[in-house]
């Protein structure tokens, strides 16, 4: 994975699934006024940017019904990919109707798993786009995977793996919640290896259908990022008006998650 020329100060910023869809719907249904709301804070921001985002009830609820986290069904597997496919493309013009050169990526086409975790992502083609300041929209999607045939690739999973290969400068992560909480329900400042371990048992599943292991599994993907290549990420609400574009401009919000 190596580090791309002219592209210095990459941001990765994921949008969670339960941010801008309802996850207890029964199927595939957006928060069109969050939506807009989101792209709003993204407009004002001019760094270079890759967005990532969750495919909330849209794929979640036939990735379920059709059990792709234990293998392959053809049915199941292209209907979850066009629910996904159908959210990535009502973020992407969402944004491009603020201004915004966001571009449609779903990551069944260059992704490969084994064993449901990620082996290969193609970035390539994502750092040309940023030289040309142009925004990559990448979404969770379902995978080829060489074990079981296929699985679901959350953007949990993805977004760590795309952040490294394009040597990022900083991973956000927009989620329903006010951040990492702790067991009276406050926000826990920052996290690093040395603490996740006091933390961890206070740290949940996600509410509503996730076949993705919920805040704990974020939290230990991008604990392993920061380990690995020292790129700190943020967990903050992006339900709360102000915090995207908060978090877009350095300010502290949520809970950070770096190296010890």
């Amino acid at each position: 994975m190596n580090a791309h020329s002219g592209n210095s100060g990459i941001t990765v910023l994921k949008v969670g699934g339960s941010a801008v869809t309802d996850k207890n719907a029964s199927a595939g249904s957006a928060k069109a006024d969050e939506m807009d709301r989101i792209a709003k804070e993204i407009a004002g921001f001019s760094g270079k940017l890759v967005i990532v985002h969750g495919a909330g009830s849209y794929g979640h609820v036939y990735a379920k019904q059709y059990g792709l986290d234990r293998g392959f069904h053809e049915e199941g597997f292209l209907k979850t990919h066009d629910s996904v496919r159908e959210l990535n493309e009502m973020i992407v013009q969402t944004l491009r109707k603020e201004g915004i050169p966001a571009v449609p990526m779903n990551p069944l086409s260059f992704s490969l798993c084994a064993d449901g975790r990620l082996i290969s992502l193609y970035t390539d083609q994502i750092s040309e786009m940023l030289k040309y300041d142009l925004v990559p929209v990448l979404h969770g999607d379902v995978c080829m995977d060489t074990k079981r045939g296929a699985c679901i690739l959350s953007g949990d999973q993805s977004l760590p793996y795309v952040a490294a290969s394009l040597s990022a400068k900083r991973v956000g992560l927009g989620s329903a919640a006010d951040g990492v909480l702790d067991s009276s329900g406050k926000t826990i400042p920052v996290i690093t290896k040395n603490t996740f371990d006091s933390f961890k048992h206070h740290i949940g599943g996600s509410a509503g259908t996730d076949v993705t292991g919920g805040m704990l599994g974020k939290v230990s993907e991008i604990l392993e990022l920061a380990e690995k290549t020292g790129i700190e990420s943020r967990i903050f609400n992006a339900n709360t008006p102000g915090n995207v574009k908060a978090y877009l401009e350095g300010e502290d919000v949520g809970t950070l998650i770096r190296r010890d």
